[in-house]
């Protein structure tokens, strides 16, 4: 299993996510670089995710959903903030409806993903911050941290591919 630690932190309004890889930071950097691979980490394997639009560079916009079991939709949207490839990129990330517009009353998170070199592998390091605590509480009760594990714990067999 790729997630080795997870913790959150309503002090610091934190939900920390760290992966290791056996790939070069390079390869794992693709699969958030194109948007059909994405697609097969993005959101839980029984809730897959489709990308609508996809533009990772600071000011671009990613559009997605995910499809539940029963064929229900869930959008989200993602603000791109900074690129560095293939180390780092930042972004919030928040809820939708079926246009992409932002759901006023759904937490949104300052993500920051980094991803590091060890051992010739990567160390993946996903932060979120919120902007409360009941935000980040929000989601945790959501399930965010099963949904974002099992999620992640998915890129193992996208790089064995």
């Amino acid at each position: 299993m790729p997630v080795t630690d997870v913790r959150h932190d309503l002090d610091e309004l934190t939900l920390t996510i760290t992966a290791e890889f056996a790939a070069p930071v390079e390869r794992v950097w693709q699969i958030y670089a194109d948007p059909r691979q994405l697609e097969r980490i993005w959101g839980p394997p029984t809730y897959p995710a489709t990308f609508v639009d996809h533009d990772l560079r600071p000011g671009g916009r990613c559009n997605y959903y995910m499809t539940s079991p029963e064929g229900e939709k869930f959008a989200g949207w993602w603000e791109v903030k900074t690129v560095d490839a293939p180390r780092e990129f930042t972004f919030e990330d928040g809820f939708a409806d079926e246009e992409f517009n932002p759901l006023p009353d759904m937490p949104v998170a300052q993500n920051v993903f980094t991803f590091t070199a060890i051992d010739g592998g990567t160390r993946a390091t996903y932060v979120s911050t919120y902007a409360s605590a009941d935000a980040l509480q929000k989601v945790l009760d959501m399930g965010v941290v099963e949904g974002a594990s099992t999620a992640i714990n998915q890129i193992d067999d996208l790089l064995a591919g």
